[in-house]
């Protein structure tokens, strides 16, 4: 009795009917179901569907390990990508700098072109060739250089810079470029640098008028390193005494009161200035301006290093 209860219960679960009269209303509609018996009892049967839940479980740890192997392969993709971009970002970085050092080079080889050329008393085309000469019309400056070259056709200067060296390339053009140089008084480049004619006391320089009219000096302003407590007495245009007083540096300017109180400079000529001091105590960084009846004002430092002057 016991026996036959688990048949009728196993058939009811299973869809099939044990034997005739007892219909199972619980049958499943699929494919017919395998059971077996065993001992007096019913195993409970398995169905394809629950064999392909076994065989779904069995292929998902296989698609994880392909997915691990997918993953493995974008970052190591990933990572060689970034391996080429780094050093490709850094040349990119480098080429903006290495270009403004090579604009400002160049731009300093429009200043010296034009220091160069008023130290020369170089102020038409024709003398301005001189900046095209070798060792002159190329300066090295720490990992870069510049390269002038002047045009007397056009009047215009070229500057090139170069960061590093022969790379990386910046061009300056200046038009009209004698408009540029200084006009009125220089320092004499042909003449002796500025020097002591006595000690500390008396100091000697050439000025020249490289402009293409008179010029009418009428008075002068001067400051110095001292010491102590020291003045110019005196001042001398090409031997005439055109001053004599108490200046201390840096006072305002002073008119010239000797020797016509003036001194006309005619164009290209040079002549030469002498400035005493009461003692024998200034030991440097003098600088004098002198002023023209037009309102000019032309400054001659005689010291720029601020190392004293040397010895006549």
């Amino acid at each position: 009795m016991k026996n036959r209860f688990f048949i009728i219960v196993g058939a009811a679960l299973c869809g099939h009917p044990l034997t005739k009269g007892f219909p199972n209303s619980g049958a499943h509609r699929g494919a017919p179901l395998h059971y077996f018996r065993k001992g007096g009892t019913i195993t409970p049967p398995f169905s394809k569907g629950r064999l392909g839940g076994i065989f779904l479980r069995m292929n998902s740890k296989g698609i994880s390990v392909l997915f691990l192997v997918f993953a493995m392969l974008l970052m190591v993709t990933i990572g060689y990508v970034f391996s080429y971009l780094i050093p490709t970002k850094q040349k990119s970085v480098s080429f903006p700098i290495y270009s403004n050092q090579a604009f400002f080079i160049a731009q300093s080889g429009v200043e010296y072109a034009v220091r160069y050329s008023a130290d020369q008393g170089w102020t038409t085309p024709t003398a301005l060739l001189g900046l095209n000469a070798v060792g002159v019309n190329q300066k090295n400056l720490g990992n870069g250089r510049f390269t002038i070259n002047y045009n007397d056709t056009n009047n215009t200067l070229t500057s090139v810079g170069e960061v590093p060296t022969g790379t990386e390339r910046r061009r300056i053009s200046v038009s009209n470029f004698t408009s540029f140089l200084a006009k009125g008084l220089i320092l004499d480049p042909a003449s002796p640098v500025p020097c002591w004619t006595s000690v500390n006391q008396r100091a000697r320089f050439f000025i020249k008028n490289v402009s293409s009219s008179n010029i009418i000096l009428t008075g002068f302003s001067a400051t110095w390193a001292q010491t102590s407590t020291t003045r110019i007495r005196q001042i001398y245009m090409n031997g005439v005494q055109k001053y004599s007083g108490n200046y201390y540096s840096g006072d305002p300017s002073a008119n010239f009161n000797q020797g016509g109180n003036s001194q006309t400079i005619v164009p290209n000529e040079v002549i030469q200035v002498d400035v005493y001091w009461q003692q024998s105590r200034v030991t440097g960084n003098i600088v004098i301006t002198f002023y023209s009846t037009t309102g000019e004002a032309y400054t001659f430092d005689l010291d720029p290093e601020g190392n004293g002057l040397p010895s006549c």
